[in-house]
């Protein structure tokens, strides 16, 4: 019998708490038999919520935190200070190993500041990168960092090539994947000092498939299953491919409304086109983990519903399975002996 996957599900987080974390806990845990979560929150108010569905009472746990940590409040007073807050709560499970993983929807900042001071980071590792999958012509690839780096050095980014490089081949399942660093020309020349100084330590890596400079027109075509760059380029890159599919959704099924023709068209065309649309639906692939922690951090949309709540608490149980810490601090460890 497969191992228990525990998962703590931050139940006051983002735009749609607890309703929609409520509602994906009690779906993960429909999919799926070995995994089980713990809903941390206002007790009585996850408890309202979580009366309302049938489910497996010994899958799902309520863990009672009296704070809430909002969006606007500066991260490292709002950990310091709010103890008992669902995200302070959550992730001092995950460092005491009560939990395998951590998955909110809250404040961005206070997520990537208690993993790191709470959780605590992978011996060896310089700096956690926020790791989204993205839709592409080929599948999905690995935007890496999107946001928690943004004054990164070439150390930083070939931890950051190395470790998604583990997770897309182990977690995603793309064998040997191809590794890219963001530039504004595919010549080796081209560049900024950051992607300069860093494109030959890149280049020297033999644990890596690492294919050169991506222009970001190619990220969409799947000309790379690994897109290294700093936090702020990442996630620059990520808010522009979501914005451009939302707004090419809503154009699409505008257009196919616009007349009683078009509107027959759509009929026949249905099947295919929503099939397409669900490729580039962003809560398909679940949250954006914080890489190289001691245990793992995932972190989703403010607006996340159910089903990308439900994905992000589904892929923690592949990320435990595939023993990916494990696998980074291997990584990790083998190439500070090589630097003694």
């Amino acid at each position: 019998m497969a191992e228990i996957t525990k998962v703590v599900l931050d139940a006051m987080g983002g735009d749609n708490a607890p309703v929609e974390m409520v509602k994906g806990a009690v779906d993960a845990t429909g999919k799926e038999k070995n995994v089980k979560v713990f809903l941390v929150g206002k007790e009585e108010l996850v408890k309202s919520e979580l009366d309302k569905y049938t489910y497996d009472r010994e899958r799902i746990e309520i863990v009672n935190a009296t704070e809430v940590i909002e969006t606007a409040e500066p991260p490292v007073n709002a950990i310091r200070k709010k103890k008992d807050s669902s995200i302070v709560v959550g992730m001092k499970m995950v460092k005491a190993g009560d939990a395998d993983a951590f998955v909110s929807a809250g404040s961005s900042g206070a997520i990537l500041v208690g993993g790191q001071t709470l959780v605590g980071r992978i011996k060896g590792v310089e700096r956690p990168p926020l790791a989204p999958l993205i839709p592409t012509e080929k599948g999905v690839a690995l935007l890496i960092d999107c946001g928690a780096n943004v004054d990164a050095r070439p150390s930083h980014l070939v931890q950051f090539a190395r470790m998604g490089s583990i997770y897309m081949e182990h977690v995603v399942g793309v064998k040997n994947p191809k590794v890219a660093i963001v530039n504004i020309g595919a010549e080796e020349e081209k560049g900024n000092a950051l992607v300069k100084e860093t494109f030959p330590l890149l280049k020297e890596l033999r644990d890596i498939n690492f294919t050169g400079s991506i222009e970001a027109r190619e990220i969409p075509r799947g000309q790379a299953d690994v897109i290294v760059c700093e936090a702020f380029t990442g996630n620059v890159i990520l808010k522009l491919t979501e914005g451009l599919a939302s707004t090419l959704i809503s154009k699409i099924k505008g257009g196919m409304m616009s007349s009683f023709r078009s509107k027959i068209g759509a009929l026949l065309v249905k099947p295919a086109l929503k099939k397409t649309l669900k490729e580039f639906d962003a809560s398909e692939y679940g949250g954006a983990p914080l890489l190289g922690l001691n245990g793992l951090v995932v972190k989703t949309h403010g607006s996340a519903t159910a089903k990308e709540v439900s994905n992000s608490i589904l892929q923690c149980i592949t990320f435990k399975e595939q023993k990916i810490n494990e696998k980074i601090k291997e990584c990790i460890q083998t190439d500070r002996k090589s630097a003694e």
